[in-house]
């Protein structure tokens, strides 16, 4: 009886400990679907020289995968720039911090209604994201089109306008939402990994990029603490090779830009 029971007790102590060398080769990994999830499926292959099993998670909003990175559910998560943190940080208390750039997506100024931004009328609608830091972002972009002025405020909203010569109207949708609004407003000011979901090319369809040297670089983020963690460190070198800045360079041939 006694033999059989230590015979048991082994048993579950190599189980738990498998399962704990287990977890720490697995990194799990919030992101939006494009181009953040495709960008990291040309991760898991060089994980998994490592040793490591990279699983992905793929989210339609900004605010799940941040929760789930603070509670621990994810290891990292991979689609914001810093801006749209530091405002998730201040606004719901978490705790999380970048490690590496990846990438830059310049937000661009769709229609379905005019081929050229020359051709906004006067009162047209414009559907721009509602959280604060794209939101800000937006409006800058009409504003350096010539389209608006603002106050110099660090986070704008259209309450922030100064000059409005067009008197355009102005609809905050959530930026995952605002593709779906092109049928209804006359231009949408929409963030690229969401263009490139609804089908639109920025370099081919935008009737406004954003300027190349935009500071709304794209990071990994985890949990402060954990940004030392071998995983964490695995993920960081494999996400800033040189196949994944080859793989950008050429999948989104200049929509994406790498960072690195």
């Amino acid at each position: 009886m006694k033999k059989l029971l230590l015979t048991s007790l082994v048993a579950l102590g190599l189980s738990v400990s498998a399962n704990a060398a287990d977890k720490s080769k697995t990194i799990i990994v919030g992101a939006t679907p494009i181009p953040h999830a495709e960008i990291l499926e040309v991760v898991k292959p060089i994980l998994a020289k490592d040793g490591y099993t990279l699983e992905i998670k793929e989210f339609n909003d900004y605010t799940t995968p941040n929760l789930a990175t603070e509670d621990g559910d994810l290891d990292a998560n991979f689609f914001q720039h810093l801006p749209y943190l530091d405002e998730f940080n201040k606004n719901k208390g978490t705790h999380l911090i970048k490690t590496v750039g990846v990438h830059l997506e310049p937000m661009g100024v769709y229609s379905k209604k005019i081929k050229d931004i020359k051709d906004l009328k006067d009162g047209s609608t414009v559907s721009i994201p509602n959280d604060p830091t794209n939101e800000s972002r937006a409006l800058d972009i009409l504003a350096n089109a010539g389209l608006i002025k603002l106050k110099d405020n660090p986070l704008k909203t259209p309450l922030d306008i100064v000059d409005n010569p067009k008197k355009l109207k102005f609809e905050e949708i959530e930026a995952a939402q605002v593709p779906r609004t092109l049928d209804d407003v006359t231009i949408a000011v929409i963030n690229t990994n969401y263009a490139l979901n609804a089908n639109l090319n920025p370099v081919r369809d935008a009737l406004v990029l954003e300027s190349k040297n935009s500071p709304y670089v794209n990071y990994v983020v985890v949990k402060s603490g954990n940004e030392n963690s071998p995983k964490i460190k695995a993920l960081d070198k494999a996400i800033n090779s040189s196949e994944v800045k080859k793989f950008i360079e050429i999948k989104y041939n200049g929509a994406i830009l790498p960072a690195f």
